[in-house]
């Protein structure tokens, strides 16, 4: 794991000091979420934070790890570092703060306060969403001097990324992550997800997290068939990319027709 970080540092420092930022956020509402006793739609203030600050810490973190074979103009990255980081920044202080008054940061536009809040959350997300499209735009026209198959899952992994964050635009369109029944009710542990209806979250978290999981998964493949021919290893990915697509669709099918992922 030393190892890990410190190679995550040296790829690039800015995204790598950005994570442990929210690493920060991370711990913060982890020690606070035992000792505040209010809810908000149901669960504790804190939990939302917590899962946003954990998921955006490996998010930059992966990014980084990226950005090290990146080999676009220098402008380019230095906006893409620059822009993701003071994007995230900025996303996880709104969650923090309206967590700490009490209220929902997603969906709430009560007051005015509020749904300025909400819609500079949804501003922001969509700048991080053309800054991660320009980044796979080079990933893809430009030479990138790493291991085929790995290649191939990280594009893969990026344009799956894609496919999840526009799955986001239709639970902002949707104004609610559940369909069928009002968010609040009950649901999975920790995640929340909804266990009586459809929940757009699912299908939105597996888009996103395709990031990490295809070049974990090309990388995975490139090591234990390492004496197979390149074709074989390509194949062997693009079956898992098609399998986590199925995925993909079937969590977003389900949410769609009001069913839960988990009927509890």
């Amino acid at each position: 794991m030393k190892s890990l970080l410190g190679r995550i540092y040296r790829a690039d420092p800015v995204l790598a000091v950005t994570g442990w930022i929210h690493v920060f956020f991370l711990f913060a509402a982890f020690m606070a979420a035992p000792w505040d006793s209010r809810e908000i739609l149901g669960i504790n203030p804190w939990i939302k934070p917590i899962k946003f600050a954990a998921s955006i810490t490996i998010y930059l973190w992966t990014l980084a790890l990226f950005m090290e074979h990146l080999p676009g103009p220098k402008a380019v990255k230095r906006l893409i570092r620059w822009g993701v980081s003071l994007l995230m920044l900025g996303e996880i202080a709104c969650i923090c703060l309206q967590s700490a008054r009490g209220v929902p940061s997603h969906f709430n536009v009560d007051k005015p306060f509020d749904a300025s809040i909400f819609g500079l959350m949804g501003l922001m997300i969509l700048a991080n969403t053309l800054l991660i499209a320009l980044f796979l735009f080079f990933y893809v026209w430009e030479f990138i001097d790493i291991d085929r198959t790995v290649l191939m899952g990280i594009r893969f992994g990026l344009i799956l990324f894609m496919f999840g964050s526009l799955e986001g635009m239709i639970i902002v369109l949707n104004q609610a992550h559940a369909i069928g029944v009002p968010d609040g009710g009950p649901g999975l542990p920790f995640l929340n997800w909804a266990t009586n209806a459809g929940d757009l979250r699912v299908a939105h978290a597996v888009g996103l997290h395709a990031m990490q999981v295809l070049p974990l998964a090309a990388l995975a493949i490139s090591r234990l068939w390492k004496n197979s021919s390149k074709s074989l290893q390509m194949g062997l990915l693009a079956l898992f990319g098609i399998l986590y697509i199925g995925v993909f669709v079937v969590a977003f099918r389900m949410a769609v027709a009001g069913q839960p992922i988990i009927a509890m």
